[in-house]
């Protein structure tokens, strides 16, 4: 694609409306240009286009996305069949093993929630269909991860805010190589508590028809109840079982 393809302007404004979320559901135009690097007037003017739209309200002072935003978001989800493909059997898992089960897409950096069946809240924040984490310390997203090429992997970690989360979280580049080549190995990701404290998942691939991996199916239990060395021996079976149920469903 060339330069000349790309409307700066409509770019601009997807990077105000992502600076928006769960920790700053509020921001000030100050605030906004500091989030996405943009100048104050550029932010501004994003800002009351929002508003304008009806996709923002404005106090005077701070901004907020509206309802009419889930538009955008409701696009995807209606114009893919992965969700209403996978929901009916991460509901069966769930319920079979007492856990909450998951899938998710990735995206750049991050993994997004395209489906989900909770049986408790195992996180502090409340994860649905549409919410975002970092893939480097997630299950899912390792698993993600670990099906590019080795190259496109260690371009996305590095291009990662590597947070730790917690003491067990790993961050180091070379540290989370090893971990995705112990994915391709196993087949599957165990996650102990790098995420938040008390909360343990496993994930494994979902492959499509053409044998791409195409999402990823996790469980997430309290760490009290299921250690992260008994995840494999608990969970791995069912999960890889759902996963070839899907597989010929799956593109």
């Amino acid at each position: 694609m060339r330069d000349t393809d790309l409307i700066g302007g409509f770019a601009k404004g997807l990077k105000i409306i992502e600076a928006f979320g769960e920790a700053q559901p509020r921001l000030s135009i100050a605030e906004a240009a500091k989030e996405t690097g943009l100048d104050r007037a550029t932010a501004r003017r994003c800002l009351l286009t929002l508003a304008q739209l009806g996709y923002a309200d404005y106090d005077g002072k701070y901004f907020s996305l509206t309802p009419r935003i889930l538009r955008l978001g409701y696009a995807y989800l209606s114009a893919t069949p992965l969700p209403h493909i996978v929901q009916p059997f991460l509901d069966r898992l769930s319920e079979e093993v007492g856990q909450s089960a998951s899938v998710s897409v990735l995206d750049g950096t991050d993994i997004v929630y395209v489906a989900r069946a909770s049986q408790k809240r195992v996180m502090s924040i409340n994860l649905m269909p549409g919410s975002r984490l970092p893939a480097y310390c997630a299950s899912m997203g390792r698993v993600l991860l670990a099906a590019l090429p080795e190259t496109e992997a260690r371009a996305l970690i590095e291009a990662a805010p590597r947070q730790a989360f917690t003491p067990r979280t790993k961050t180091e580049i070379a540290e989370l190589m090893t971990e995705l080549q112990g994915v391709r190995e196993k087949g599957h990701a165990v996650i102990d508590q790098e995420l938040e404290l008390g909360l343990c998942s496993i994930a494994v691939p979902l492959f499509g028809v053409k044998g791409r991996v195409v999402a990823a199916l996790n469980i997430g239990a309290p760490a009290a109840h299921v250690p992260a060395a008994e995840m494999a021996e608990r969970y791995l079976s069912v999960m890889q079982g759902v996963a070839g149920q899907l597989r010929p469903l799956l593109q």
